[in-house]
């Protein structure tokens, strides 16, 4: 019984945490829902039940870096400051492979023109050929606009992304984040 009712048309695609409140509402007590578990877990039918399935993030596609400008990550970390509430946004390109710097700016917005304007410049200081980059980041708004990617797409730059809410994806960036934050020369806000 608790089988041929989990599976029928209207609980088919739900767990037994809802389908036995259903159940309550008109009135029927078929089972509790432990037993639901335990049943449909026997039949294995306890796979995700739902018509929305979380989606699967795979890890990003590895690149390797044999010399300079052929991997950047870049990111954007905001700087506070000593008033309250107002932080400056500091955008930086690393080379993954010198651990060079080859670009960053400082802004007061997050934006993802600014973050074009920043790879283009960077792109042509450094000299780089077309179809020669990746540009990896996080999955930030400016990261994924239309701007940015299509000045990547522009610059023959291939963009690469880190999962979602992932840190582990772009280490270099943030570790040069954390760098400057902690670096002893930063300004350290006033503690009331």
């Amino acid at each position: 019984m608790v089988r041929s009712t989990a599976n029928n048309v209207n609980y088919r695609d739900l767990p037994p945490c809802k389908i036995v409140p259903l159940l309550a509402d008109e009135g029927k007590y078929i089972a509790s829902e432990s037993t639901f578990y335990r049943v449909l877990c026997a039949e294995n039918q306890l796979a995700h039940r739902q018509l929305s399935r979380p989606a699967k993030h795979r890890c990003p596609e590895a690149y390797e870096a044999n010399g300079p400008n052929q991997v950047w990550s870049w990111d954007i970390s905001y700087l506070p400051t000593r008033v309250a509430g107002l932080y400056f946004y500091l955008y930086i390109i690393v080379d993954i492979y010198s651990r060079k710097i080859v670009g960053f700016s400082v802004h007061e917005q997050e934006l993802a023109s600014h973050a074009a304007n920043l790879i283009t410049q960077a792109f042509l200081d450094e000299g780089v050929s077309m179809v020669q980059l990746v540009m990896h980041s996080d999955n930030g708004v400016p990261m994924k606009g239309a701007t940015m990617l299509a000045t990547l797409e522009k610059l023959g730059v291939v963009p690469s992304f880190s999962r979602p809410s992932v840190s582990d994806d772009n280490p270099y960036s943030e570790a040069l984040f954390r760098t400057a934050k902690y670096h002893p020369s930063f300004p350290m806000l006033d503690k009331c």
